[in-house]
């Protein structure tokens, strides 16, 4: 008689981290680092900013915080803007951010990280290994790291961006845009996701990315995973809505979860 696998260990997401201040704060010992990337800066930028240790742009990035925080911030000075919005460390291939931007920074103390020798790996990917790696975070065994701009744009992109998600499995690491977030369900972990219904939903997905999925079970959604097999040239699920506040998901497989973020006037 086969021995019975042993359970494996829950666990838990929240995007309460996109709560406005006035209705949550940060979870209690959750520890984030922001890292923005070259794409439009998404309304949240300010709020998520504030509420991150460690800042991080990655090469292009740079640009996108000193042009685009002044016009997420329209009623401030934008010099005292891009003087308060200042990141720890510019890292990357720098082929990308303007000279300008980079001294701005760099004499209001910025860190400049140069890695243009190494052109295998992807500018979120020099900069999660910079966060995960380094003591900015003295405790990182809840860290979890926000990008912003990870999804638009070119699609090689994006692809590059969700690989580095398969990269670090065993880091919390979320990508962002104005539209919606994604993240990595390791397949060793049970997931229970919790839904903030005033700002994420109802529309969401689980896309296995690489490797398809034999069985993977869900409950809360309105068209639930019965041991189902999902693969590209099968089944995928997209268009899925989330009908209870909160999900549940067991997989054989790693598999990105996918939800809208709520635009509000």
């Amino acid at each position: 008689m086969a021995p019975t696998p042993a359970p494996r260990p829950a666990m838990s997401h929240s995007s309460a981290f996109l709560l406005p201040s006035s209705s949550s704060v940060a979870p209690a010992g959750s520890a984030y680092a922001l890292v923005v990337l070259n794409q439009r800066l998404p309304r949240f930028a300010p709020l998520l900013w504030d509420r991150a240790q460690v800042r991080v742009c990655a090469d292009g990035g740079a640009n996108r915080l000193f042009d685009g925080m002044p016009e997420l911030l329209p009623g401030q000075d934008p010099d005292e803007v891009r003087a308060r919005y200042k990141p720890d460390v510019i890292k990357g291939d720098m082929d990308s951010v303007r000279p300008e931007v980079m001294e701005y920074y760099s004499n209001l103390g910025t860190k400049i990280v140069d890695e243009s020798h190494d052109q295998d790996t992807t500018d979120l990917h020099k900069c999660v290994t910079f966060v995960t790696e380094n003591s900015l975070i003295a405790d990182k065994s809840n860290l979890c790291i926000l990008a912003l701009g990870a999804l638009g744009g070119r699609f090689d992109h994006e692809m590059g961006n969700i690989n580095v998600l398969h990269l670090f499995p065993n880091n919390r690491i979320i990508l962002l845009s104005d539209d919606c977030l994604i993240f990595l369900l390791p397949r060793a972990h049970t997931h229970s996701i919790h839904i903030e219904r005033s700002i994420e939903g109802p529309h969401c997905g689980l896309i296995p990315i690489g490797v398809p999925s034999t069985s993977t079970i869900t409950t809360g959604l309105q068209w639930n995973l019965d041991n189902t097999s999902m693969s590209f040239g099968g089944l995928i699920s997209t268009s899925n809505m989330v009908v209870e506040e909160d999900v549940t998901v067991i997989s054989d497989t790693d598999l990105i979860w996918t939800i809208s973020l709520r635009h509000h006037s």
